[in-house]
């Protein structure tokens, strides 16, 4: 009985070893591919300073200064008139701001169509867009 009872324990403790290694080693994998990471987002952000500190040297505004003076001839630039600036409230309306084609009004029963011969009277609070006016 002992002698089984001793295979038994030493097969558990083998498993258990086991085991025991393979989540190490598994471990292991992990934590190294996390360093790979870690080392590329390092690289990242290293060029990402890289480009930024190139950047402000080429755009100081001495340098295009001078760049400009240098190729006044080819390039033949003048200053902005302060008239070609546009304000907000010259551009044109966004597509999300334009009202809806009068077939999708009809379809919502928001105008007087063919079909229904009575426009419904929309909720409080909000706007009638097809005579622009907002219903309180």
């Amino acid at each position: 009985m002992l002698r089984s009872f001793d295979i038994v324990l030493i097969v558990v403790m083998t498993a258990a070893a086991t085991v025991t290694y393979t989540i190490k080693h598994q471990a292991e994998n992990k934590l190294e591919e996390v360093r790979k990471l870690e080392a590329g987002i390092k690289l990242e952000e290293d060029t990402i300073d890289l480009l930024r500190a190139d950047w402000a040297l080429l755009t100081q505004p001495n340098r295009l200064e001078k760049l400009v003076g240098v190729y006044q001839q080819d390039l033949q630039l003048a200053p902005t008139d302060p008239t070609q600036l546009a304000r907000p409230e010259e551009l044109p309306m966004l597509r999300a701001d334009l009202p809806p084609p009068a077939d999708v009004l009809e379809a919502m029963g928001l105008t007087k169509g063919k079909g229904s011969g009575k426009a419904k009277k929309p909720a409080a609070g909000t706007d009638d867009i097809a005579t622009g006016s907002v219903a309180r």
